[in-house]
């Protein structure tokens, strides 16, 4: 098992548990005591934890819940679950579409899908996207930043700056993410300094997909984002049919994944 896996898994069980043990945990992973040692002694180097004698308690200086956590540790969270939500997103891409992404960090994982022969306009205001994109080469993918104010938590741009310039162009397509759902017909964000762009551009959209994996069913953010009408495409790998029935009512096409 990768480190990124096992430091994943560990912040779910401390998000469940409250602390985790060495000796559980080495047992948990078939991993030896000092590996796991030394996962806890890099996330607690990160602030996601707080270790003691025999393991660590889930005292983060961060904020949990809907206050979430900046943006390099979201994306380790249900990496997997992001990675196939997103693979699958990408297949909806075709070549010269203009696509407006989003900052969540579901959304890191969509471009490496995109295929390298299409010629792809990108906007975003996830400065750790653009950052991301140096790692590869996309020969054909054209960047746009939106400026603007620079957000170090989530690493992203907001304000007029960021709202003015997106407001320059028309999307084929939308990909973003949620904070959580609210019922009956609501999509929730957790940012009151980004929720203007997002809005704007799923405005001026042909068509919106909102990437949300399961644990977005189990909340709602502190910050309206759209009605369930505005939204085209839900791409989620929740597979409880029976809890769709809300967003195919107002004419979302829900689309399940599996997770490997």
């Amino acid at each position: 098992m990768y480190t990124i896996e096992r430091i994943s898994e560990i912040l779910k069980l401390l998000e469940k548990n409250g602390r985790v043990e060495v000796n559980e945990l080495s047992d948990h992973f078939n991993a030896s005591k000092e590996t796991i040692r030394r996962d806890l002694r890099e996330m607690e180097s990160k602030g996601l934890l707080q270790r003691t004698h025999g393991g660590a308690i889930f005292e983060s200086k961060y904020p949990s819940g809907l206050a979430e956590f900046p943006v390099a540790i979201r994306e380790i969270q249900y990496y997997k679950e992001k990675e196939a939500i997103c693979k699958k997103a990408a297949s909806f891409i075709n070549d010269g579409d203009n696509i407006f992404v989003d900052n969540s960090s579901t959304c890191l994982y969509l471009v490496k899908h995109i295929p390298v022969q299409y010629k792809v306009t990108l906007i975003t205001n996830s400065i750790k996207l653009l950052v991301g994109m140096l790692e590869s080469e996309y020969p054909n993918l054209t960047a746009v930043c939106l400026g603007g104010f620079f957000n170090p938590a989530n690493l992203s741009t907001y304000g007029a700056t960021a709202r003015k310039t997106a407001g320059e162009f028309y999307p084929t397509k939308s990909f973003m993410s949620c904070a959580g759902v609210h019922l009956p017909d609501q999509f929730t964000d957790s940012s009151m300094l980004e929720v203007d762009t997002k809005q704007l551009m799923i405005e001026r959209s042909k068509e919106v997909f909102i990437l949300a994996d399961h644990t977005k069913f189990e909340r709602t953010g502190p910050v309206f984002l759209a009605n369930f009408s505005s939204i085209n495409t839900l791409i989620t790998d929740f597979q409880n049919t029976s809890n769709f029935l809300p967003f195919q009512k107002a004419g979302i096409n829900v689309i399940p994944v599996e997770v490997n």
